[in-house]
């Protein structure tokens, strides 16, 4: 049940920050079409990425452990935008800028919504 309500959480906060970069992001575009498959990918690519980019990390450049979540929500977006019709970026500075939204929203949210569920879990189980 957990690790479903993770997935949920996860695709919930993918598709809540590539909306957000969009509005906030000049040069960042999320198609209708491609959104979903967009939503998906991001969220599988950062599943994946996030413990491979950690422990190279860790192992080569410890003293970028801070950004690693950003630098894999940035491969994780360039990953979705292979798919035809989903999300696109025009330069550097606009894909650097919607993964540092993507990252904070997708953290933050994460955050949040399993604080919300641990809590209504608490209250439902006094």
């Amino acid at each position: 049940m957990r690790l479903l309500i993770r997935i949920g959480i996860s695709l919930a906060t993918s598709a809540l920050g590539l909306l957000l970069a969009a509005l906030l992001v000049a040069g960042f575009h999320v198609q209708i079409g491609g959104f979903l498959a967009a939503v998906v990918v991001l969220t599988v690519a950062q599943a994946a990425l996030a413990p491979l980019a950690t422990k190279i990390g860790q192992r080569y450049a410890p003293a970028l452990m801070g950004g690693i979540g950003i630098i894999s929500t940035l491969v994780a977006l360039l990953i979705a935008s292979l798919i035809p019709g989903g999300i696109a970026a025009s330069g550097v500075t606009t894909w650097i800028l919607a993964a540092v939204v993507v990252w904070i929203c997708t953290a933050a949210g994460g955050w949040i919504l399993v604080a919300l569920l641990l809590r209504k879990r608490r209250a439902a189980a006094s």
